[in-house]
């Protein structure tokens, strides 16, 4: 069974999580006996590019996003422009999936496995596609599947909609496609009226655990917790 440390990191500025990522993926290259890492957390509203682009697909001006005080950043991982903001749940598993013998294409669908998994629990039907990385509720998006790879070692994750205000997401091509529509976990539960808006039956710590049951199962990973804010020392 394999082993790795979790961090959860509670509400975290993507630049500082952006930069946490890259020191533990350093360190784990200079050392290559240093754990696995899982964190977990929020971003505050953030929109982020990825390798295949993403500033032609916002659909507001510079200085609408100003005024909404929403900073944009470009990164290495794969896909196109998405959103991060509270009440969607982020994970980064920092993995050497080469030492671990685990594939590329393996890993990310290991990944959205275990989101289709932890979503069925929540009693919301969902899959892949064939064509888009992600997890789709009928032709809705509801969590984004974006990785980077250095000397084997994985970073960037995923990001699951919660409970978060999806409106953001209309000022972009979301993942680079138009007209796609966007959902949650909480919107989903109100349309099958398991929830409503004001009282849901669920919160972020719930699916939070839901989905790390789901990486121990999928992935054969035995988790321990941390809680310091620094998972390097």
């Amino acid at each position: 069974m394999r082993s790795a440390v979790l961090h959860h990191m509670g509400q975290l500025e993507y630049g500082r999580a952006l930069d946490l990522q890259h020191r533990i993926v350093e360190n784990k290259i200079q050392s290559p006996s240093t754990p696995d890492h899982l964190i977990m957390l929020e971003h505050p509203p953030v929109f982020t590019l990825g390798k295949r682009g993403g500033r032609e697909n916002l659909v507001v001006t510079a200085e609408f996003l100003q005024e909404k005080q929403i900073s944009i950043f470009q990164t290495e991982r794969g896909g196109n422009i998405t959103f991060h903001g509270p009440g969607q749940v982020v994970f980064y598993p920092i993995i050497n999936i080469e030492q671990e013998r685990i594939g590329v294409q393996d890993f990310v669908h290991g990944l959205e496995q275990m989101i289709i998994n932890s979503l069925d629990d929540f009693g919301i039907i969902s899959e892949r596609s064939p064509k888009n990385h992600g997890v789709w509720v009928n032709d809705k998006k509801i969590a984004s599947v974006g990785i980077s790879i250095r000397h084997g070692i994985t970073f960037h994750g995923i990001a699951l909609n919660a409970t978060m205000d999806l409106t953001p997401f209309s000022w972009i091509n979301p993942c680079g496609m138009a007209n796609v529509k966007m959902t949650s976990i909480l919107k989903e539960r109100v349309i099958q009226q398991i929830d409503s808006p004001d009282d849901p039956g669920f919160s972020l710590g719930d699916i939070q655990d839901r989905l790390l049951e789901h990486f121990e199962l999928f992935f054969n990973y035995s988790i321990s917790q941390k809680n310091e804010n620094n998972p390097i020392q």
